[in-house]
């Protein structure tokens, strides 16, 4: 499967904005997403997870409540919807995939072989 993560960008602490997820093939019903973040001088960070159809969401607790998984089914989209920002949520954002429903290794970057290009995300005080 193939990825493509874009809808970064600039936006005041307290806004919002939408990421989207792009895959391509047919069988990305058989993958599961991870979105992750890496901020300057920090390891990347696991944000949220679920099935390509949303399914089994999982988010991490620093972003539970504020950030939330959707999809787009006929477009083999998925998004990830970036509430109350704070601008310590500036990082890089990805989205990733490992062909196998949400498992154990969700929160591991390693777990996912394939990886969008990222996207930047910068929220000002």
């Amino acid at each position: 499967v193939q990825l493509q993560a874009s809808g970064g960008g600039l936006v005041q602490a307290g806004g919002s904005l939408r990421l989207s997820c792009a895959g391509s093939g047919r069988t990305v019903r058989e993958y599961s997403v991870g979105w992750f973040r890496q901020a300057p001088g920090k390891e990347r960070e696991f944000l949220a997870t679920a099935g390509w159809y949303v399914t089994n969401p999982i988010y991490a607790v620093p972003v539970k409540g504020r950030f939330t998984i959707s999809r787009d089914n006929s477009k083999n989209m998925q998004y990830l919807h970036l509430n109350s920002l704070k601008p310590e949520d500036t990082a890089v954002y990805y989205c990733a995939a490992q062909r196998s429903a949400v498992n154990r290794d969700y929160y591991n970057p390693r777990a996912y072989p394939y990886w969008g290009q990222g996207t930047q995300v910068t929220v000002s005080s």
